[in-house]
């Protein structure tokens, strides 16, 4: 499960600097039976690589670009190369927009409810090394566990989602997503939320507590490989292989998930339906709808929802789109 958090990263830690993490890229550490497991995954994948693609149907225009929601200094020369493109289009579409967040903020500090237990605590659910685990984890984070002892088990599933050494409070800049907006901002285009602002925040509150738990306990894992997972995954993304990077996450979150292995692999089979294909599904209306009414639309939303038979990519070309990978 660790590995849908981080693709999903958080909307509610502070943005990490990963230039702070010197974690090693683990593709290189498959052995045969791995490699022929992810080969077999990504064989016949639709749209296995690409970060930027535009879809074409007469008249109409939309440019997907698959994003990275953390702070990477490797993002400027990318974003400036997509720069023409962002200033041309007459709408830009993101999966949260910076008005959205803060509403949804707003919201989290007037009802804690949200964030928190009200019926019981971490220690009471878990056991006496678990709960020192766990303490451990937090503290590193520089979260003080009598602090986070109320909270929900999946929002600490997010917090220890993101390395020790990523926990930054250098907020100068954001993700790929953040980046986008403040371009269309600068050129005063129209900015659109791809779905409600607490879709993917109910869909973690929406699990059932047992679930949240194992969410938890899966996210415990040495710093070091929690490094090592972030380098991996961004080293994908860059060499713009958003399939492969999906494949990987499967992988290694079996290789050092702490839960049983087959719990782990129900989770992350579970999440990938409701966080990617049930997401993707739900935005192409929305695409369709925003294409009619413009002429250049540009869709902005992580690299993980392009590829795959049900990614985004695909479920255009059904609707008659054709597909071109262009520069990124």
């Amino acid at each position: 499960m660790l590995r849908v958090l981080i693709f999903l990263c958080s909307f509610w830690v502070a943005q990490p600097v990963l230039a702070a993490c010197s974690g090693n890229d683990l593709r290189a550490t498959l052995g045969p039976e791995e490699q022929a497991r992810l080969q077999s995954a990504l064989d016949g994948t639709p749209y296995a690589e690409g970060n930027h693609w535009r879809a074409t149907r007469g008249d109409e225009v939309l440019h997907l670009i698959g994003t990275m929601h953390l702070a990477d200094p490797r993002l400027n020369a990318p974003l400036e190369r997509l720069r023409p493109t962002i200033e041309a289009a007459d709408l830009v579409l993101l999966e949260m927009t910076k008005e959205d967040e803060t509403a949804l903020q707003e919201r989290l500090t007037t009802d804690p409810s949200l964030l928190l237990m009200q019926d019981t605590t971490l220690p009471e659910l878990l056991d006496e090394d678990q709960w020192e685990q766990m303490s451990d984890a937090l503290s590193a984070r520089g979260l003080p566990p009598f602090m986070a002892a109320r909270f929900q088990p999946w929002y600490v599933s997010v917090l220890l989602a993101v390395p020790p050494c990523a926990m930054s409070e250098d907020l100068s800049s954001g993700g790929m997503d953040a980046l986008i907006e403040d371009i269309a901002a600068a050129q005063d285009i129209p900015r659109a939320a791809l779905e409600d602002v607490e879709t993917i925040f109910t869909t973690f509150a929406d699990q059932p507590r047992n679930v949240q738990i194992d969410m938890m306990l899966s996210s415990l894992v040495d710093p070091a490989i929690n490094a090592d997972l972030f380098a991996t995954l961004l080293a994908s993304y860059f060499d713009e292989a958003p399939a492969e990077g999906w494949g990987m996450s499967a992988l290694l979150a079996e290789r050092y998930s702490p839960i049983h292995v087959e719990t782990a692999a129900n989770i992350f089979e579970t999440m990938e339906k409701e966080l990617l294909i049930d997401r993707n599904r739900a935005w192409i209306p929305v695409l369709l709808e925003a294409i009619a009414a413009h002429d250049t639309v540009v869709a902005a939303f992580g690299a993980a929802h392009l590829p795959g038979k049900e990614g985004v990519l695909a479920l255009l070309e059904a609707e008659g789109f054709t597909l071109e990978r262009l520069p990124f």
